[in-house]
């Protein structure tokens, strides 16, 4: 008989915004009432449990998860999937009791540790050796229980060196090595694991992964965010679909991953050519972005031999070193390949000034068909990200000038890339019947 470790029943999370109006005011004392209106209007919404995420003079009730219900068993690897804003962080927030749900309730059995956002669960003041200890009271472990794994912690988290100095003093990888190497060694019945993994270096990814797969095969229940659908099916055996704060689909991964890269071909807001609106509060943002084949025309589906280039402006409100503008993309949900704008011109890791930059770059054709998504990154090279763009475009490739079906780059057949190999080949010699 399966057990349920966590039961969730029309669970709902909303949260105040606030907005800044332009009203204009022919008097003070259009100004007290507008200000007594905006105050009693944000005070009635606090006295019901809510919490304010923006200030500003007008309110909005926004709802980040809404009826939302589904079980999960014990031992189950369930992969959270949907798109930015699909609710996904917040669930996770509220499964690690970080924050209280609205409306709805969560039952959850065992033990559970999180790894979220950097830095989650820390005091800064604090070493990362009392750090370990801390986490390990938060999930109810005696001290001697801690020490046990102490040295495995270490190890695994590659920070012995700076072990007595306050986390505070640590890099975002830093962080990220040693909360991971905490969450997934103090045996927790289940794994919360939020995509932070995009910090740090490939081989502590891998790493990180391996240990996620070693925790799963004990039996344990891991809750995986990841917009990666490679690393998610490796990973996962049951999968969870949000849109929009509500749950769309429940089922094997396979099938989950199938429904998202449907849902995002059919409701895709894709444009070839994308604007945003300025914002001098990031450190760094994409400011427009566009896709257009070899007749310089902006689209969206091409044909397997079109050439395909990619232009991107943003904006960098600050001078740093380090700084790598990165594209990811990915095939049927499937990662490809990754490019920084530093891989062949090693010397833009030297301090980049702030200003408004422009970049253009040919991605490599032909391509088999299938569905295409193009993620954008701007980030400190192994240490934070400073503007991220998931699914900025989804494209599909068509065989549209020729038929492969006797091709091996068949869209049918396995593999990633479209190759020509130069084959040579000559007849040795007859073959000799008796």
């Amino acid at each position: 008989m399966t057990e349920i470790v966590i039961d969730i029943h029309q669970l709902g999370k909303s949260y105040l915004i606030g907005h800044h109006n332009q009203v204009k005011h022919n008097a003070l004392r259009d100004v007290i009432v507008h200000g007594v209106q905006s105050f009693t209007q944000k005070f009635k919404y606090l006295l019901n449990g809510n919490q304010p995420i923006l200030s500003g003079d007008e309110v909005e009730e926004f709802w980040a998860l809404r009826n939302l219900s589904f079980s999960v068993e014990k031992g189950d690897k369930v992969g959270i999937i949907g798109r930015n804003g699909a609710g996904k962080s917040t669930l996770l927030k509220l499964l690690s009791r970080i924050t209280e749900p609205t409306e709805g309730e969560i039952r959850v059995k065992g033990r559970v540790a999180s790894l979220l956002e950097v830095g989650t669960g820390f005091h800064p003041e604090l070493t990362g050796r009392e750090n370990i200890f801390l986490n390990g009271a938060i999930l109810g472990m005696t001290r001697a229980e801690v020490k046990r794994k102490f040295d495995e912690i270490v190890e695994f988290s590659e920070v012995e060196k700076f072990l007595d100095t306050p986390v505070k003093r640590y890099s975002s990888g830093m962080y990220v090595r040693l909360a991971f190497a905490i969450a997934a060694h103090l045996e927790p019945e289940i794994l919360v694991v939020d995509e932070v993994l995009a910090v740090g270096d490939t081989k502590f990814q891998k790493k990180c992964l391996g240990k996620m797969e070693d925790v799963a095969n004990q039996g344990r229940t891991v809750l995986f965010v990841s917009h990666n659908m490679g690393t998610i099916k490796t990973l996962c055996n049951k999968g969870v679909l949000l849109q929009q704060g509500q749950l769309i689909y429940k089922g094997d991964i396979d099938s989950v991953v199938q429904k998202y890269l449907e849902s995002v071909q059919d409701t895709s807001i894709s444009k070839p050519e994308v604007h945003f609106e300025p914002n001098v509060q990031k450190e760094a943002q994409l400011v427009s972005a566009r896709i257009f084949n070899q007749h310089q025309e902006p689209c969206l589906s091409f044909d397997v031999f079109d050439k395909i280039f990619l232009e991107f402006t943003y904006d960098l409100h600050i001078a740093a070193r380090n700084i790598v503008v990165q594209l990811q993309l990915e095939r049927n949900g499937e990662m490809l390949f990754y490019s920084f704008d530093t891989d062949v011109d090693p010397d833009r890791l030297e301090r980049r000034e702030p200003g408004r930059y422009q970049a253009r770059v040919e991605l490599p054709t032909p391509l088999k068909a299938g569905l295409y998504t193009l993620n954008f990154d701007i980030g400190v090279y192994g240490s934070r990200n400073l503007e991220m763009v998931y699914d900025l475009f989804s494209f599909e490739i068509e065989e549209r000038s020729f038929n492969s079906r006797f091709k091996s780059y068949a869209a049918r057949k396995d593999g990633k890339i479209v190759t020509h190999l130069k084959w040579t080949q000559d007849c040795l010699s007859p073959v000799l019947r008796k």
